[in-house]
């Protein structure tokens, strides 16, 4: 391993210093307190030098043993950031220009018993903007971000994160780096460069099978033949291979039989089952007399994507079918972790994919203007049975096709799906995330005449080399060449449909900051909403970090460069202004921090109406529309601390947001709409079998803590896996019964209740804006606290209903059981699970309990 410590210099040499790998410039200089945090206040564009210098890794090293006993040495790079000359002791290696490949350089004739390797980086940004200049054919839009992004331009010329040349939640801070793993591999004979393992399921013969892949480096100049074993004792399976491989790089594939009397279990999504895996080993003896073995944990499952006629709608479906059953798709959307991929560790993942599966979710879509995630992040995601909807990495921008361009982008998706595809998380491969939205809407403003060409880029990008590759190494999982698509549609459509967005077909991602979000009516009624969501700020103790006092206030030049998204601070105060009263405190930190707050239950809000209406829509058709089969809301990370649209913020703190969604996203939720002055409920339901029920409707007062009138209606079925109508009433009916409430002065809650425990979380429904709301008074919130084994408890009091009751303790790494909640009991009991040791006492001092009515 070449991993460690290394020299890093700028290119004049002025700037010299001791650099880990794998790393990038910016962490390295920052490790040696040659810069702050580049996250601090306004250094995204203060250092933007950095990335506009041309740096040089360099290091000696001893070859650690003897290279004439080797046929064949090569230096191998998992991971260039990005564009890049390599030379091993004064020899030129060649030359890498696609940060999602992998590089594999012979060194054999040029091995000394002492090396010196260097890597000559360029300017990610100079490069790109060079490329662009040297593009002779049609321009290729867009050429820059807005400016409100303050990032760099040309990013679609250069095979690198396209966010990290700035993106509307993100900094531009184009790295250079060596920023996966690099090492020197020497064999004689034969090497293994790759190896997978997919299962299929074969219906006729009710039988699951494997397809092995090995992909072989064969040195000798002639064919070696050996014996290749399978074993999978827990499945008392094992098969015996007679192989032959040819000179140079080629693949074995074999086809593994699992024996029909073992009791397989399959892998299934958080949820819905156990995310069972098998041991299995295989073992390689070769002619040659040298042994490989190759330890796999290996999944059965099975996955389509189901794209036929629906009865009484014009259109397709659109969902996913997972070992047979039909799975309604929960999750976010996941970008890439940090600016500096190196500071992304194995615990930083499983943070944040262990909030998404404790928020209910059992899918993640895998963002194409991010990075192919590593290993490890698919790893976590088998074994929490997320699945992971992965795109490509191609994002809101059309790209260039010339030859050389078509070559890297060959090689880093083959490379990338031979790496992922034993995984069984991965459900869909995607080409790229909006780009046939981008030509169908024409945001670049293509003249109409040459709109064909690049309708013919797109079509040679995304069809005949991406699908092309997908198709041929991987037939285990479906594709689509975009998102959001019509699915078949677009393909029948020559690959571009018309209207991407048209709710009858495919995917639709969908954003309105105009309207009332609390209005389920402006939502699409669609087969599958794959992005779509609202912005909040994070919590003052992740933006205090790194800011100072002068920069909290809302409208603060701090503020403003943060906001990444044009308007997008005055967006969120009309948003909350539908319903809430707007902070006024003379007191300029408090207005600030009224503001963060009532942003994130705005977030929530909005983000719990528009997903519940998914949820609800799942087994319904009204006017052609509806059995939508996936809500993966817009977005679950953030790279920095900043207004985004996500529910963790940078450091995995939860926003009101992600406690939403662990109710939103419940396995069983009773859901209410008003639809011309009726109140409906619906009980949805992912569980696998039917349940008998009783639906509890509790109508509150504002002004008392003792409920007005309870409604009980037992036997109620709510049907497995989907969304039934369980309750039906004219408001006003209701409200009559509720004798002295209005629409002002109530408020709705309700929980289904079941035999054995069962259980729905408590869903509230507001009659009426909290802004209008009567009789709401100020609470005294009190909460002692308390330590149990490694949790601790936080017991709530209350003198009156509370509306959005937060618990804050700053920077303290943990999460609630609850938060967010409408209090409508004196007393509530609510679990800390913290992250990191803390203490009853720290608790104690940190605690802040904000409810709505403490915004002034």
């Amino acid at each position: 391993s070449l991993r460690g410590s290394w020299r890093l210099r700028s290119g004049n040499g002025s700037v010299s210093l001791r650099a880990e790998v794998p790393g990038c410039v910016h962490t390295a200089l920052l490790r040696r307190g040659l810069i702050q945090d580049p996250y601090y206040r306004f250094n995204d564009v203060m250092y933007r030098w950095i990335s506009l210098d041309n740096w040089t890794y360099s290091r000696t090293f001893k070859t650690p043993f003897d290279a004439r006993k080797w046929q064949r040495v090569n230096l191998v790079f998992e991971g260039v950031d990005t564009v890049a000359q390599i030379l091993l002791n004064n020899v030129t290696l060649g030359r890498t220009d696609n940060m999602f490949s992998r590089y594999s350089f012979d060194i054999t004739s040029v091995m000394q018993e002492v090396n010196f390797v260097e890597v000559h980086f360029s300017s990610a940004v100079s490069y790109a903007a060079e490329q662009s200049r040297c593009h002779k054919a049609h321009s290729i839009p867009p050429a820059c971000p807005p400016p409100v992004q303050k990032g760099e331009c040309h990013v679609n010329f250069i095979r690198k994160e396209q966010c990290s040349f700035s993106w509307d939640w993100g900094p531009s801070f184009p790295t250079q780096g060596i920023w996966k793993d690099v090492r020197i591999e020497a064999y004689n004979h034969y090497h293994l460069i790759y190896f997978s393992i997919t299962p299929f399921f074969a219906k006729s013969a009710q039988q699951w099978y494997l397809e092995v892949e090995s992909i072989f480096d064969l040195v000798s100049s002639k064919p070696i033949a050996g014996l290749v074993t399978v074993n999978i004792p827990k499945l008392q399976t094992q098969q015996m291979f007679n192989v032959k491989l040819q000179p140079g790089e080629g693949s074995i594939v074999l086809l593994v039989n699992i024996n029909k009397s073992a009791a397989v279990e399959a892998w299934w999504p958080n949820g819905h089952g156990r995310q069972t895996g098998y041991n299995m080993t295989t073992t390689f003896m070769m002619e040659a007399g040298y042994q490989i073995e190759k330890f796999s944990k290996v999944y059965f499952r099975t996955v389509e994507l189901v794209q036929e006629p629906i009865p009484g709608s014009p259109g397709l479906s659109f969902y996913f079918r997972i070992n047979g059953l039909p799975i309604f798709i929960k999750g976010s959307n996941w970008i890439p972790a940090d600016s500096f991929q190196d500071r992304v560790t194995y615990d930083t993942l499983r943070l944040l994919l262990k909030s998404a599966a404790d928020a209910n979710m059992n899918a993640l879509r895998v963002w194409g203007g991010g990075v192919y995630e590593q290993d490890e992040f698919y790893d976590i995601c088998d074994e929490m049975g997320i699945m992971i909807w992965q795109d490509f990495m191609f994002a809101c921008a059309l790209y260039p096709t010339d030859q050389n361009y078509l070559e890297s982008v060959r090689a880093e998706v083959s490379h990338q799906v031979r790496r992922l595809k034993s995984h069984p998380s991965i459900i869909l491969w995607s080409g790229n995330n909006e780009n046939e939205a981008a030509i169908a809407s024409n945001w670049f403003s293509i003249p109409y005449p040459d709109i064909g060409l690049y309708v013919k880029d797109y079509v040679t990008l995304y069809v005949k080399n991406i699908r092309e590759i997908v198709l041929s190494e991987d037939k285990s999982r479906p594709f689509v060449a975009s998102s959001p698509t019509n699915g078949l549609e677009s393909v029948k459509e020559g690959w571009l449909s018309r209207d991407p967005y048209d709710t009858h077909y495919g995917d639709t991602h969908f954003y309105d900051y105009n309207s009332d979000c609390w209005n389920w009516t402006v939502y699409p009624k669609t087969r599958f909403a794959s992005e779509y969501g609202f912005q909040s700020w994070p919590s003052f103790s992740t933006i205090e970090k790194v800011s100072s006092p002068e920069d909290w206030s809302y409208t603060s030049n701090f503020s403003h460069h943060r906001q990444h998204h044009e308007g997008g601070n005055i967006q969120m105060l009309q948003e909350i202004g539908h319903h809430f009263k707007l902070p006024q405190s003379p007191d300029p930190v408090k207005h600030f921090k009224d503001m963060i707050y009532l942003t994130q239950v705005m977030q929530a809000q909005c983000i719990k109406t528009e997903t519940e209406f998914y949820r609800f829509s799942q087994s319904e058709i009204v006017n052609g529309e509806g059995h939508t089969m996936g809500a993966l809301y817009w977005q679950l990370n953030d790279i920095w601390q900043a207004p985004s649209w996500a529910s963790l913020e940078y450091g995995g703190k939860w926003k009101l947001l992600h406690y939403f969604a662990q109710n939103f996203f419940a396995p069983l939720l009773p859901v209410a709409y008003e639809d011309k002055e009726m109140l409906h409920i619906y009980g949805v339901s992912d569980l696998h079998e039917d349940h008998k029920l009783t639906l509890r409707v509790v109508v509150h007062a504002w002004s008392s803590l003792e409920p007005v009138c309870t409604l009980t209606k037992e036997g109620v079925t709510v049907t497995a896996q989907s969304a039934v109508p369980i309750y039906k009433e004219p408001i006003s009916d209701l409200l009559e019964r509720c004798r002295n409430c209005t629409r002002k002065s109530c408020v709705i809650t309700f929980c289904l209740v079941g035999e054995d425990g069962l259980q729905s979380p408590t869903n509230h429904y507001f009659l009426s804006s909290l802004k209008d709301a009567v009789g709401l008074e100020k609470t005294q919130l009190s909460a002692s606290v308390s330590q149990q084994d490694d949790v601790y408890i936080f017991v709530l009091q209350t003198t009156a209903i509370a509306p959005f009751v937060t618990l804050d303790v700053g920077s303290i790494k943990g999460r609630f059981s609850d938060n967010g909640f409408l209090m409508t009991e004196k007393k509530k009991m609510v679990v800390f699970y913290p992250w990191e040791p803390t203490s009853v006492e720290e608790l104690e001092n940190s605690l802040i309990l904000t409810s709505l009515l403490d915004v002034v």
